[in-house]
């Protein structure tokens, strides 16, 4: 990927990091960063013996966002903490409008920056109304207008009666199409039938939109036992992995027939991960993500009743996971994303622990960055690798080419990082709007220190985030 025109490394910078760690595209290195007009201008070696400041007019170690005109901030992070661009995000539920109890666009973007996170895209469903025309689109956009700390991008939803509305919402600035093909719970968002999966795409082909698939099998799911009651291995059993290899097979299926491009969305099932190979060796544009509560959470560990782990498809067991580890570092999957799916608590049934009755959704928006790290590096996984996995590929699959890496040109979302630091999980210090979360009490490893937006330090009480169109050059700026 080409380096993106910046601004001119003439003008005096807003902002100078100097960082004995950094990510970029090179890897992880001592790097001087320079920000300029949002934008990163310079990313050049990182000289330990030159004093802070070198060339400016003039500089600062506040922590001001705000620095005068004429002068920069200038930050030094010390070894202990890596500069990373900004996570990058494309699977959050914000539920909003229509469900701003379960979560909201200030509490989500919240909860994203302080992990670190300063893109994330909102899933069609779990709002009112689902994202499946303009109209929607236009409510989802003035509920998040002036409310978000970070930038915003939105999937639109792909149904059974909504095939013509594919290319306005296409050419309204949606980044992509969201369906399913078994019955979510979700009425606005019914499931595609083989034949109507294949039109959508043959639909989407024609202007190269991509297709998102919650890749769960309507029949395979009906000749399984229906989840009900306590225990966790029922619960597991009821939504098996040839739920979801079956689904994943019918993807690939309408992928060769129409050359459209598919991204599997939260692939559990390990067993899939051959089909999803095997394509790709044939020339299909098909991709695929997991998440972290795949990565690290099994169904060993998960008591009977403890329906905050619940979740479709389900997390499987320690060999399943290991499974997609390897599937990562092979490159077979591409990405990692929370597919932070919060509800109210009572929808949980914490008090019956119930399976069959819990909402399935996992929040960890703030959260998923040290989850997936904690795991990574237990596995000799370097921080970079992560970055790539939760920055760079997301961007890409969201076609936001000013986003997800430390290079000239891009935009200047930064986090700053450490992560040798350990801290245990307290739901009351999460922003989510709800606290239900089955990391309550665990022991991480990386804290996220400080996360910049374009250039300045996001400010809890002044939303600065953007709403996001398909290419970086047409921004629309929130009121």
């Amino acid at each position: 990927m080409a380096d993106l025109p910046a601004p001119s490394p003439e003008a005096a910078p807003d902002l100078v990091i100097r960082a004995a760690r950094a990510v970029t595209p090179e890897g992880e290195v001592p790097a001087v960063v320079t920000v300029r007009a949002g934008r990163i201008v310079t990313v050049e070696p990182y000289v330990t013996d030159a004093p802070p400041g070198r060339g400016m007019s003039a500089r600062t170690h506040s922590r001001s966002a705000f620095p005068r005109r004429g002068f920069a901030e200038v930050v030094d992070l010390g070894p202990d903490v890596v500069l990373l661009p900004g996570l990058v995000d494309t699977h959050v539920h914000v539920n909003e409008p229509g469900h701003s109890d379960w979560e909201g666009f200030a509490s989500a973007t919240l909860a994203a920056a302080a992990g670190g996170i300063t893109t994330l895209v909102d899933m069609p469903v779990d709002s009112v109304p689902a994202t499946v025309d303009v109209a929607a689109l236009t409510a989802k956009r003035t509920a998040a207008a002036g409310r978000c700390h970070v930038d915003v991008g939105f999937w639109a939803g792909a149904t059974p009666g909504n095939t013509a509305e594919l290319a306005a919402l296409h050419h309204a600035g949606v980044l992509g199409f969201k369906c399913f093909l078994a019955d979510a719970g979700a009425p606005d968002l019914p499931p595609l039938s083989p034949d109507q999966l294949t039109s959508a795409m043959r639909t989407l082909r024609d202007f190269d939109g991509l297709l998102l698939v919650h890749a769960e099998s309507d029949a395979e799911l009906a000749v399984s036992p229906p989840a009900h009651g306590r225990r966790y291995a029922d619960f597991l059993a009821s939504r098996p992995g040839r739920v979801e290899d079956t689904a994943v097979a019918a993807v690939v299926d309408a992928a060769r027939q129409t050359g459209a491009r598919a991204h599997i969305v939260h692939l559990s099932s390990a067993t899939a991960l051959p089909l999803i190979a095997a394509a790709r060796r044939d020339g299909i544009r098909i991709t695929a993500e997991t998440c972290p509560h795949y990565l690290a959470l099994t169904a060993e560990e998960i008591p009977d009743g403890a329906t905050e782990y619940a979740c479709c498809p389900p997390i499987r067991d320690a060999a399943n996971r290991d499974l997609l580890w390897s599937a990562l570092r092979d490159g077979i999957l591409d990405l990692v994303v929370s597919d932070h799916s919060p509800c109210a608590a009572a929808l949980k049934h914490l008090d019956t622990g119930d399976f069959g009755a819990a909402w399935g959704g996992v929040s960890s928006l703030q959260l998923a960055l040290p989850v997936v790290w904690t795991e990574a590096r237990g596995r000799g996984i370097p921080l970079a690798e992560v970055t790539r996995w939760m920055s760079e590929r997301p961007a890409r699959l969201a076609g936001l080419t000013a986003k997800g890496r430390i290079a000239p040109g891009h935009d200047a979302d930064l986090c700053a990082f450490a992560p040798d630091e350990q801290w245990t999980v307290h739901p009351d210090d999460l922003h989510h709007r709800q606290p239900v979360t089955p990391y309550a009490g665990r022991r991480l490893h990386g804290v996220v220190r400080r996360t910049w937006l374009r250039g300045r330090d996001i400010d809890p009480l002044r939303p600065a985030g953007r709403l996001l169109t398909p290419t970086a050059d047409r921004l629309e700026d929130t009121p």
